[in-house]
């Protein structure tokens, strides 16, 4: 599971970046900000790539609502939890059927936050991509999907998959890990006109081959009544001084 993460740089860094895969630049009316910590509980913005305009970064509520429940988002969300939608299962799914065809999308992050557990207590571990730019987190692209609630607003979920070696030693009860797409399939998993089959193939193929490293935070992550988006949330900790 996949349930925050973090989007640290500005604007003009992400266009930069993407420039070596798409031409993509902000929608003129999408409102963003860095975050250092996003909790999909609070359905704030994705920030995606969509099929259907590989030249836009648009703004998603985190949290798909399929076609089905755009009457009452809000009564949906409160029922179902489509914040993660898990890879092996998307076409047998009601609320992910439809996007998995014609509205996949890639999700701009530059880390995520998994829970390790140690004697029954849930440790957040903060993951990232290291590069030579950004030490603390270079920016990648999870693989999604998105739905329109109406035309100029759309909701998304991260996929997830089980995990390898080094994500089941971090989030080591479910053993899962949200879809990081290496940049060889990012074109791939835009394409319109995929077969279910091509698209479980890109699925189960198509994780990044760039390293990730992880390491622990501070739980202040998991409490209420905290403003988590502070510098300071993504910063290692010692983990006896977590209780």
């Amino acid at each position: 599971m996949c349930y925050s993460i973090s989007l640290r740089k500005e604007k003009e860094e992400i266009e930069q970046s993407m420039l070596k895969h798409f031409n993509a630049t902000f929608d003129i009316s999408g409102e963003y900000s860095p975050y250092y910590h996003l909790n999909g509980f609070s359905n704030g913005n994705l920030q995606i790539i969509k099929m259907d305009d590989t030249e836009k970064i648009f703004p998603a509520s985190w949290g798909l609502v399929p076609d089905w429940a755009k009457t009452n988002p809000e009564g949906f969300r409160k029922k179902s939890n489509t914040l993660n939608a898990r890879s092996e299962t998307i076409f047998e799914k009601s609320s992910f059927k439809k996007s998995a065809i014609n509205k996949r999308c890639l999700i701009l992050a530059d880390g995520f936050f998994e829970p390790h557990h140690e004697n029954a207590v849930s440790i957040p571990y903060f993951c990232y991509q290291p590069s030579s730019k950004y030490p603390k987190g270079d920016l990648f692209l999870f693989a999604g999907l998105y739905n329109d609630l109406d035309s100029e607003l759309f909701t998304a979920t991260i996929l997830t998959t089980e995990a390898n070696d080094f994500f089941a030693g971090v989030h080591n009860k479910k053993k899962r890990m949200p879809l990081v797409l290496d940049e060889n399939y990012l074109q791939d998993w835009l394409d319109t006109g995929r077969s279910e089959q091509s698209v479980n193939e890109l699925m189960a193929t198509g994780f990044t081959n760039n390293e990730f490293k992880a390491y622990p935070v501070s739980r202040d992550l998991y409490k209420k009544g905290i403003d988590s988006n502070q510098p300071y949330i993504i910063d290692e900790v010692q983990k006896e001084t977590l209780f």
